[in-house]
């Protein structure tokens, strides 16, 4: 045990403080659990807590702290004597060996064990892993023993997956040698958090969903182009079985030791980004306040969270808070300008991310997250221009102080709270075509001036909106995340662009419609310097993981 984790509470203390008793508790060790399916039958009635949605503006490369701002403000909650539980995402090995590290926190806001989430945890993406690679072994498989179903080898759309970044795998040729090794076809890998069945086991609501979501996957088309199931590949039994154990919610805790339900781990820019309906109903009924996050920026996570999680949650955020930094604000500032200059022009990007979340009617706090070497008065200078747009904003220094530097910010989300009166008002309708869904998500929430679609993009989308069932569905928008365009160089507040979207697929499972905007890929890269050149193993202890 690392000496960051030997403070840590049994778990069944740390359920206590949720109220949930042994008997709906799955020991994974000593400080990690799974919160069993027979809890609801003594939870489902009773009133729902308060939900605090977490998210940021477009970020840095390195992240601005939205995860730990999200811990440190459910610890300051916490020590404010409320009932309090976290919400978060399970970390993918992908960052955690390529460009950001861990997804735990950082400093004094963090949850923990924090190398055991990080890694293998509780074994949840891997299984999603192993239960989506079983659909692709049976669609090649299904083609080699004859092809009842006709399978069209050129539109298989049901990829491989792993959870690590490596580009070389993004296009690949499969079936090469003899007539026994199979059907020679162009494929390729995605990241497991990108696969369809992480978003189904975030969305699903129970086990007979589930069973009915994994049946309508699309894995491809046949020759005559009709739709291939996984239904009809009669594998869903099979799939659930390796989802037994991963449909369960994990509790942790914070170095603090307030509860963390970390459950589900869908990336943002590639797809839906929120952790699992299930956590976050089992913590609703838990706890007076909720404290989750939703991936990157408002115009990625923020977005999804409020169209395709929140409805099937049947509740939405009582408040939002847009975490910043001074280094990203400036990030986004004009180049050749003065320091002062360069928060003054960067601000617009803020600025866009406050009036996006106005556009839902939902209340919201802007957190300044501060660095140790930060300068005083540039942040008191962010201040002041939230206050010019009549946006609160409060300096959090959770990551140095833990709970004690989140007191400002709670209080202030508290306030906004109990002041709030305005009702939620959706971005687009359900009912709305499927580009008209686009074309408000891209003129209102991107500041764009419309879109430019890819002859691939526009024939699918075409279909969803002829097709009277999934021409309902929410859109999923695949981007960068670090614009509020496509284009990742293209910072700040852009104005006069257009989003392109070169293509699209009907996620039939998920219930949603994903598309693909730029040069945004499903399976990332690792940069020059990986993180994995910095991570060991000395005796137990995992170091340079953070």
């Amino acid at each position: 045990m690392t000496v960051q984790n030997s403070g840590l509470k049994q778990i069944a203390l740390v359920a206590e403080q949720l109220g949930v008793r042994d008997e709906y508790l799955e020991p994974y060790g000593r400080h990690k659990a799974k919160i069993l399916p027979g809890i609801w039958s003594v939870i489902g009635n009773r009133p729902n807590g308060k939900l605090i949605l977490v998210t940021a503006i477009n970020p840095t490369s390195a992240g601005e702290g939205k995860t730990t701002t999200t811990i440190g403000l459910g610890d300051a909650m916490s020590h404010l004597g409320y009932r309090t539980c976290i919400g978060l995402r399970e970390p993918s090995l992908g960052p955690c060996f390529g460009l950001k590290g861990g997804a735990t926190g950082g400093g004094r806001a963090q949850v923990a064990p924090t190398e055991d989430i990080n890694l293998h945890f509780t074994g949840d993406i891997h299984a999603v892993t192993s239960a989506h690679n079983l659909l692709a072994a049976v669609v090649d498989n299904h083609m080699h023993q004859g092809n009842d179903l006709r399978l069209d080898p050129k539109r298989i759309l049901w990829r491989r997956v792993l959870d690590l970044n490596d580009r070389a795998l993004r296009h690949i040729v499969v079936g090469l040698g003899g007539k026994a090794d199979g059907v020679v076809r162009e494929s390729g890998f995605d990241i497991s958090v990108a696969s369809e069945l992480m978003a189904i086991l975030c969305l699903h609501a129970d086990p007979a969903d589930l069973r009915r979501r994994i049946d309508h996957i699309i894995v491809g088309h046949s020759v005559d182009g009709a739709a291939i199931t996984c239904g009809q590949l009669k594998v869903t039994g099979s799939l659930m079985a390796l989802l037994k154990d991963a449909v369960k919610p994990n509790l942790v805790q914070t170095l603090g030791g307030t509860p963390a339900l970390i459950h589900g781990g869908p990336f943002a820019n590639i797809a839906h980004g929120c952790n699992s309906i299930m956590a976050t109903k089992y913590a609703l009924k838990l706890a007076d306040y909720v404290v989750t996050e939703a991936g990157f920026g408002a115009d990625l996570g923020a977005e999804k969270f409020l169209a395709i999680k929140c409805p099937l949650l049947g509740k939405y955020p009582d408040a939002v808070v847009i975490v910043a930094t001074l280094r990203a604000i400036k990030l986004h500032a004009c180049d050749g300008i003065g320091e002062a200059e360069r928060l003054i022009s960067g601000f617009a990007n803020l600025q866009k991310h406050v009036e996006n979340i106005r556009h839902y009617n939902l209340p919201l706090v802007v957190a300044v997250n501060a660095f140790p070497s930060d300068d005083p008065e540039e942040i008191e200078l962010v201040r002041r221009l939230c206050r010019e747009i009549d946006a609160t904003a409060v300096t959090s220094t959770v990551w140095r102080d833990g709970a004690a530097g989140g007191i400002a910010l709670a209080q202030a989300v508290l306030d906004v709270v109990a002041t709030a009166s305005a009702k939620f008002r959706p971005l687009y309708e359900r009912s709305d075509s499927v580009f008209e869904k686009l074309r408000k998500l891209a003129t209102v929430i991107y500041g764009a001036s419309g879109v430019a679609y890819s002859p691939q993009a526009k024939s699918v989308l075409e279909k969803v909106d002829a097709d009277q069932e999934v021409r309902f569905y929410p859109i999923c928008m695949a981007k960068t995340q670090y614009s509020l365009s496509d284009d990742k160089n293209l910072l700040g507040r852009p104005e006069n662009f257009r989003i392109n979207l070169r293509d699209a697929k009907i996620m039939a499972g998920a219930e949603f419609i994903t598309t693909y905007a730029g040069d945004i890929v499903t399976m990332p890269g690792l940069p020059k310097r990986p993180a994995a050149e910095s991570i060991d193993l000395n005796g137990e202890e995992v170091t340079g993981l953070s």
